[in-house]
């Protein structure tokens, strides 16, 4: 890989199948910039943990780990330019982690709002050590490869923040190691879900999968929640919030048919059921080459799990280089270099002493 060029991680964790509000909120980014940048894909199926630490959840995440290579894929991110790699499997992230724990306070972290909805969310009552520290072992992630740019969704700014916090605390403490990341939010924002109360979410229930059918997709969008006030065709709606068009405008290329079903929408003049046609229509268009690709790499038995392992090595030698930057700046490194190579002098001496 071409090491002049500047470098990007994002990613995502192992939870199970991506779908579109991952899509506007990332993919589409890394797939548009892997040819521009060094692109490093975690699967952080360490931050699973934060949420979901019971045994048989663990259980899950080897197929889970397969699930979101093979949507990588599928989207269009190319190994040959790309590392994807198991965030687990490189263990120097959990030491630089260990660092950056000391140049963050806790009432810092306790200011991320995204922390609390996680834990509501997953309906624990009580902030585990682990989810409170989830942004800085996000840093460790995204500082392990040096990365100027994180495409991240509207959601995950904040955590970005603590990152770029961190980098600057330990650039003034230890000399210029680490780059400040920029952050590339999604135009779109997150994408609401289909039951248009909040973000599309796996645990919510109110997905749209990357890896869906084109009958399951056409199922999700004829049951979309619109304008409530509509109860009749004939009645104006509004097309503001109205997740059936906010999917329009993400991804419908047919613009004069978007503005077309807008303005008709607005006087009256169309009903739900043709603009949610047009929009699975337009939705299972734009399914259907990663459908293809999907299928075609799934043809081939343990190709996911090639891919995973092979970045997973690169990774490895990013982070042993990382780390022992980062030891080197601080000093710690110079710490056992002293004692062991006194240690050894004593030993040596001994030996010649016949002791």
């Amino acid at each position: 890989m071409n090491t002049e060029r500047k470098r990007i991680l994002t990613g995502d964790r192992p939870t199970g199948k991506l779908h579109l509000g991952h899509y506007v909120g990332s993919l589409k980014n890394r797939v548009r910039l892997q040819d521009e940048y060094e692109c490093f894909f975690i699967i952080a199926d360490l931050h699973t943990l934060t949420t979901k630490p019971e045994k048989d959840a663990i259980e899950q995440l080897a197929d889970n780990v397969r699930s979101a290579a093979l949507d990588y894929l599928a989207c269009g991110i190319d190994p040959a330019k790309s590392v994807i790699y198991l965030q687990s499997a490189v263990p120097e992230v959990c030491e630089l982690a260990v660092l950056f724990d000391n140049l963050i306070t806790v009432p810092r972290l306790s200011r991320v709002p995204s922390l609390k909805e996680m834990a509501q969310g997953a309906g624990i009552e009580e902030m585990p050590f682990g989810l409170l520290g989830y942004p800085v072992l996000q840093a460790a992630d995204i500082l392990m490869p040096r990365a100027h740019l994180v495409p991240v969704g509207k959601d995950n700014v904040a955590h970005v923040e603590v990152t770029r916090e961190i980098a600057r605390r330990f650039n003034f403490l230890y000399g210029e190691t680490f780059p400040v990341p920029d952050v590339l939010v999604s135009e779109y924002g997150s994408l609401v879900g289909t039951d248009g109360d909040a973000k599309m979410s796996k645990s919510l229930g109110n997905a749209i999968y990357l890896s869906d059918d084109e009958k399951t997709v056409t199922k999700r969008v004829m049951s979309m929640y619109t304008d409530p006030n509509r109860v009749t065709a004939d009645v104006p709606g509004t097309v503001e919030g109205n997740p059936v068009f906010q999917y329009h405008d993400a991804f419908n290329p047919n613009l004069a048919e978007v503005e077309d079903l807008k303005a008709r929408y607005r006087l009256g003049k169309v009903g739900d059921v043709e603009v949610k046609e047009k929009l699975a229509k337009a939705l299972n268009a734009f399914l259907d080459p990663i459908r293809e690709r999907r299928a075609k790499y799934e043809a081939t038995p343990g190709l996911a799990d090639e891919v995973v392992y092979d970045g997973t090595m690169k990774m490895r030698e990013e982070g042993r280089a990382t780390l022992s930057i980062a030891l080197k700046a601080m000093g710690l490194s110079a710490v056992w270099n002293r004692i062991s190579r006194k240690a050894e002098d004593v030993k040596k001496k001994r030996e010649r002493e016949g002791k």
